[in-house]
Formats: C-alpha cells, structure tokens, sequence
C-alpha cells in the first residue's frame, strides 16, 4: 500500500463547494433521483443509491431532501438524467475527466467546452485522456476518523488496496467490484464514511507550476459551477508552496 500523498490536489477542491451548498444540495439530489431510478429505491438494496444518500448525509444535506429526490424517482416525476462523460486537457497539459448528469447533452456539451476554451484548455475526444487513469473504487474519511496508521490498518483488514493521508483526510482505494464490501467492513471499526464512489485514478501526476495553477483552478471552479456536472477529476498536483502563493 502507498503512503502519503496530497490528494486533495487530484480531485476537486472541497473548500470552493462549501460556498455553493444549495448547487451542491441540486447536484447531491440529481445523483439520489437517477441512482434511484437505476436501481432499486431502498438503499440497502442499492449500492449507488446507498453511496449518494451517504455523500449527502456527509454534506449535512436534510433529511427530507433526500428522500424527496428518491421518491421523486418511485413516482416516475422530474427530468431524465443520462451520464455523459468528457475528457479534456487543462494549462499545462494536465488532464481532466468531466463527469455530468444531464437532460440536455447539447446545453451540456457547449458549456464545457467553453469552460476548457476560455480558461487554457481544451477540450477532447472520448477517451482523450481516460486511459491514463484507473477507473477505482474510493472511499473517503475526514482526518478525524484516525491517524494514519490506524486507518491503513483498518482498510487491509477491510481487503482495501491502497491508501492515501494526508492533513485532510484519508482516500481508501479498492477494486470497483469491492467498493461496498469494502465499505461496509470500515463502518464496523472506522464508522460511515464521508464518501463512497466511482472515482477516476491518475497513472501518473502532473505536477502544475506557478504560471498554470491560477488558470488550472479556475477551470477547476467553473466546471464545478455548472449545475451539469457531478465531478472533475485531474492528474495534477500543486505543491503547497504555489498554493500559498494563490492565496
């Protein structure tokens, strides 16, 4: 298993969501209605439908939104979603898998494009960039959960792969076919964790200097403005010290 590393840098940054909860709590929503609607809307009997509903739980999202977007789904109301995945490159050449849950493809497909073009990108072809990344399992716990060695412990009991900590928290990584029994496992000793998903791994990272980091992260918040988009996973990594300098 890996050690420590700065993946706070490889996926979206969190802080710039907490100023958007109402966006996030739509998005949140729009994730339970279609994982619902896939599957059975009982979470127990649902991994995707489970691993939504706990994404909001950890966001603080109420009660009776939650269920309000799964009975949405039962009773057949609102939009349908489709999953539509684009791939692209940042400044710097780094590269961005873009994740959406979209009624309108087209309305989609021109806003991300031109977030790409208007922030230093652009935007690719299908499997552009995908295939320098592992398509993984990821389970996420704050830093509270315990130190580093306490939770690498827990996750090789609980049959995990890897682990990543740092001052942030932890990313347990496994293979997707063992996300939720996984999952389950770290409950008994780690509690419910912050987040439970299909996430995309980079082979490798870019590490991103002074001169992109401000137009990277842009393109970063832009896309994550977008009520379209789900996620924005990248291959880079900015070192704390230009992070410091950003402010």
């Amino acid at each position: 298993m890996a050690g420590h590393s700065k993946f706070k840098n490889i996926m979206h940054r969190k802080g710039a969501q907490d100023k958007k909860r109402a966006a996030q709590f739509s998005k949140l929503s729009r994730e339970i209605t279609v994982a619902a609607k896939m599957g059975m809307p009982d979470p127990d009997m649902n991994p995707r439908l489970r691993a939504a509903v706990n994404a909001a739980r950890a966001q603080s999202m109420p009660k009776d939104n939650i269920q309000r977007a799964i009975d949405k789904a039962s009773k057949g109301d609102g939009e349908n979603y489709e999953e539509v995945r684009y791939e692209g490159y940042g400044p710097g050449g780094v590269a961005i898998i873009v994740e959406a849950l979209t009624d309108n493809r087209n309305r989609t497909a021109t806003n991300v494009r031109t977030a790409f073009a208007k922030n230093g990108g652009n935007l690719g072809a299908s499997g552009a960039v995908s295939h320098g990344f592992e398509r993984l399992g990821l389970i996420e716990y704050p830093a509270k959960a315990g130190d580093e060695d306490t939770v690498l412990e827990a996750a090789i009991e609980a049959g995990a792969d890897d682990v990543e900590s740092d001052e942030d928290g932890h990313a347990i990584w496994v293979a997707i076919e063992n996300l939720h029994p996984v999952a389950r496992e770290l409950e008994k000793t780690l509690g419910e964790a912050e987040g439970v998903k299909l996430a995309w791994r980079p082979s490798l990272k870019a590490e991103v200097g002074e001169g992109d980091a401000a137009t990277l992260l842009k393109l970063i918040d832009v896309l994550d403005d977008d009520d379209d988009v789900q996620t924005v996973w990248g291959n880079y990594e900015i070192p704390d010290e230009v992070m410091a300098k950003l402010g």
